[in-house]
């Protein structure tokens, strides 16, 4: 396969390919288009070493942004209307993401796609399982660790986590199944405005065609492009958390909604593979489903008081859905760098369920403050030092029962790295109390 047939649509210029911006989504671009054969350019304003170790290796030269090309492979952190793009775009250029030239050039490859404000993550890597756990060889990608192009050669389907990002640059993708988790309000820096970004997710089934399916949430309201929804020639189907398994009978880590959706892909999956759908083992599969690492993840649990990682929450939505999940008396890890989030929701949803609210990091007490909820502020001379006095007022703030959530609201910026080395320190704080707990009594640890 020659991908400077297959990649583009054919503006009629010099035929050549320009990688635009690298890390994780480039550099898989890179190595994709290089084992097909294809020669590409390259450019990004700050390549790391890691990315001119790997363009050296593959011969990729520097690309010209005042150049000429057929199409440009833009990563998902390049704004859409970066001047560069809009540039190239204006001498003829096509510019796509991963995703789409996945499809151009795997065009037999069922792609299940998944987007949301929320859950998308969770939901991608459920549908996989499922789908692995009734024989068919599938592979998750996408917004989620590895690229969409590292799996689409080792996959029968490929169950593809997809950022409004990564959709603003997909028009026309095509999928089989499209799953949309939940719309909230996010990126409102990137995209400016919540239509904007509604429009961007709503992407996801701008491409489908008639006996395609779309899985949305019952009662789904955007903010524009609503036709799209009311006349998809997608079959439209509409899920619930009632329509799964009873939620004491999933995994904590496991919305009862996000595993409706995930089922109802699957199952949609089979019969276009034309497979039998067996619910037993489906079932069966969602009950040993594994958590997603710092996804509403019980990494502890002292007596009755069960510590909860869910630090990828940053967002009022998946926020809301911890606190309204997690087993009152809630002691809430709140903190971190404010992103902006809109409080009020979260406000309504703590309402009975949270004792107190633990505040940390740079706008923790900000945060807390504006919640007008009883809260305790702790500090440390580093992030691990705050977990560890976070984690240790939450469980004092308890009685024998409950939850300590880290459901920051706020992001990992100020003391950590990103929301999983956040994640990590909180889960090494709440493990040091549980043996010191042990240590102590050994029945009082479970």
């Amino acid at each position: 396969m020659t991908g400077e047939r297959d990649v583009g649509a054919g503006s009629g210029n010099n035929g050549s390919l320009l990688i635009y911006g690298l890390g994780r989504s480039g550099r898989g671009v890179a190595r994709f288009l290089s084992a097909e054969g294809t020669r590409a350019q390259w450019h990004d304003a700050r390549p790391s070493a890691e990315d001119l170790a790997l363009m050296d290796s593959l011969h990729y030269g520097r690309g010209d942004v005042g150049g000429t090309y057929a199409t440009v492979v833009a990563a998902p952190g390049v704004p859409i209307d970066h001047p560069d793009l809009e540039n190239l775009r204006g001498r003829g250029a096509e510019v796509i993401g991963e995703v789409l030239l996945a499809a151009r050039l795997r065009p037999a490859l069922p792609i299940v796609g998944v987007t949301g404000t929320a859950g998308k993550g969770g939901t991608t890597v459920l549908i996989a399982s499922l789908l692995r756990a009734c024989g068919v060889r599938a592979r998750e990608g996408g917004n989620i660790d590895p690229p969409l192009l590292d799996v689409v050669d080792t996959a029968a389907v490929a169950v593809a986590e997809l950022s409004s990002f990564q959709l603003e640059r997909a028009a026309g993708l095509r999928l089989p199944v499209a799953v949309i988790t939940n719309l909230g309000v996010d990126h409102l820096d990137r995209h400016r405005t919540v239509a904007a970004y509604h429009a961007a997710k709503l992407n996801i089934t701008a491409g489908q065609q008639e006996g395609d399916v779309l899985i949305v949430p019952e009662g789904l309201e955007v903010s524009t492009r609503a036709e799209v929804l009311a006349f998809s020639p997608a079959r439209l189907v509409l899920r619930s958390g009632e329509e799964v398994l009873p939620a004491a009978d999933l995994p904590d880590s496991i919305h009862p909604a996000n595993a409706a959706a995930a089922l109802l892909a699957a199952e949609a999956t089979l019969l276009r593979l034309g497979r039998p759908v067996q619910a037993e083992v489906l079932a069966a599969a969602l009950r040993a489903a594994q958590p997603q690492r710092g996804r509403f993840e019980t990494v502890a649990q002292v007596g009755g008081v069960r510590f909860i990682d869910d630090s990828i929450a940053t967002r009022t939505i998946a926020v809301q859905a911890a606190l309204e999940r997690a087993r009152p008396p809630i002691a809430w890890l709140v903190g971190g760098r404010d992103k902006g989030a809109e409080l009020g929701p979260l406000r309504e949803a703590a309402q009975g369920r949270v004792r107190t609210v633990i505040a940390f990091g740079e706008d923790g007490e900000k945060l807390a403050r504006e919640l007008g909820l009883p809260f305790v502020a702790v500090s440390g001379n580093d992030g691990d030092a705050t977990m560890r006095a976070a984690a240790q007022a939450g469980f004092g703030a308890l009685t024998g029962s409950g939850t300590v959530l880290l459901a920051p609201i706020g992001t990992s910026f100020d003391q950590f790295r990103d929301y999983a080395m956040r994640g990590d320190s909180f889960r090494r704080a709440a493990l040091t109390l549980a043996d010191a707990a042990d240590a102590a009594d050994p029945e009082a640890s479970a």
